[in-house]
C-alpha cells in the first residue's frame, strides 16, 4: 500500500510545485511590469525637469524665459546726458519688473509641474492598488485550493494505510 500511495503523492507534489512555480513566475513578470512602467515615468520627469531648466529649450518652446537668460547682442551704452538717464532708469525698472514677472512665471510653471506629477503619482497608486487588490483575489483562491488538495491527498493516504 506504501507504493501505491507513492505514486499518486509524488506526481501530484510535482504539480503542486509546478502550479507554484507558475504563480510566482507570474508575481514576477507583473513586478517587472511595473517596475519598467516606474522607470518610463522617472525618464520622462527627469526629461521634462531637464527640459525646464534648460534656457535654450525654454526659448524654443516660447515659454517664459527670465532676463539673466536671455543672451546680449551688445553691452548697454553709457550715456551722459540726464534726459537719456531718466529714461535708462525707467527701462531698467521695466527690465527689472520683466525678470521679476518671468521669474514668477517660471516659479508657478514648476509648481503646477509638481502638482501635476503629484496627482499623476496618485492615480498610478490607485491603479496599482487595484491590481494588487485583483491578484490578491486570485491567488488566495489558488493557494486554498492547493490546501484543499494537499489535505485531500493525505487523508486519501491516511485511508488507504487504514484499509
Amino acid at each position: 500500500m506504501k507504493l501505491s500511495s507513492l505514486r499518486w503523492t509524488i506526481p501530484t507534489f510535482l504539480a503542486l510545485q509546478l502550479g507554484l512555480l507558475w504563480i510566482q513566475g507570474a508575481q514576477l513578470h507583473r513586478q517587472n511590469q511595473v517596475l519598467l512602467a516606474l522607470r518610463e515615468d522617472i525618464q520622462a520627469l527627469t526629461e521634462s525637469m531637464e527640459a525646464s531648466q534648460s534656457p535654450a529649450a525654454s526659448e524654443e518652446e516660447g515659454a517664459a524665459v527670465p532676463a539673466g537668460f536671455l543672451p546680449r547682442s551688445q553691452p548697454p551704452k553709457k550715456v551722459a546726458v540726464l534726459g537719456v538717464q531718466e529714461e535708462q532708469d525707467a527701462t531698467t525698472k521695466e527690465l527689472q519688473a520683466s525678470r521679476e514677472s518671468a521669474q514668477k512665471a517660471v516659479k508657478d510653471a514648476r509648481e503646477a509641474q509638481s502638482k501635476v506629477s503629484w496627482e499623476e503619482n496618485a492615480r498610478k497608486a490607485d491603479e496599482t492598488k487595484k491590481v494588487q487588490a485583483a491578484t490578491r483575489s486570485w491567488q488566495r483562491w489558488a493557494w486554498a485550493a492547493t490546501g484543499l488538495v494537499a489535505l485531500a491527498l493525505v487523508a486519501r493516504a491516511i485511508l488507504r494505510r487504514r484499509g
